[in-house]
């Protein structure tokens, strides 16, 4: 049972004492969160944004997912994810229990459409330009080749100056 009888707001900062309360809920934030890194690293990329840990306690780790369709998928992970838990992190580690928490719904597609908005970012072509002196070069080379080649390098060799994409068609 709980001790409910009311504190001094002192108690919660006071250093003297072994471990204040604010250090005990700090160390288990810090616990909790080296957890969730470890589950992140073993469960698929997908579910990332839709599930986290919420508690350890007892041999069980807690695990709250958006919704029903997300526990599932934990569902069919929990058997590879209790045993590659057990072997890196937690041996003591009994059972994982999976709760939905709608909340993480709103979290999850935040961190989706953030995630596609950065990629969608970074997907943007790279133009290259071709110098004059590349050019040059090649047709020098077609130049000496067959005439098929010839004309493909000559026309290649036309783009000199204008923009190219990176990516070959």
């Amino acid at each position: 049972m709980r001790d409910s009888r009311p504190q001094s707001i002192e108690n919660f900062f006071d250093q003297a004492s072994e471990r204040s309360t604010l250090q005990q809920v700090q160390q288990r934030a810090i616990v909790l969160n080296k957890l969730n890194r470890a589950v992140q690293g073993v469960l698929p990329a997908q579910l990332h944004p839709w599930c986290r840990v919420a508690n350890f306690r007892q041999g069980i780790l807690v695990i709250e997912t958006a919704n029903a369709s997300w526990l599932m998928r934990l569902r069919y992970e929990q058997s590879s994810l209790l045993s590659a838990l057990r072997a890196q992190i937690l041996p003591s580690l009994t059972a994982i229990d999976i709760r939905i928490n709608p909340s993480l719904a709103s979290k999850g597609l935040k961190t989706v459409q953030e995630n596609s908005a950065q990629a969608a970012t970074e997907e943007k072509p790279v133009l290259r330009k071709m110098t004059e002196q590349s050019a040059e070069s090649l047709r020098a080379v077609a130049s000496n080749s067959p005439e098929k080649l010839k004309k493909i390098l000559e026309r290649l060799a036309s783009l000199a100056g204008e923009s190219t994409r990176s990516t070959s068609r």
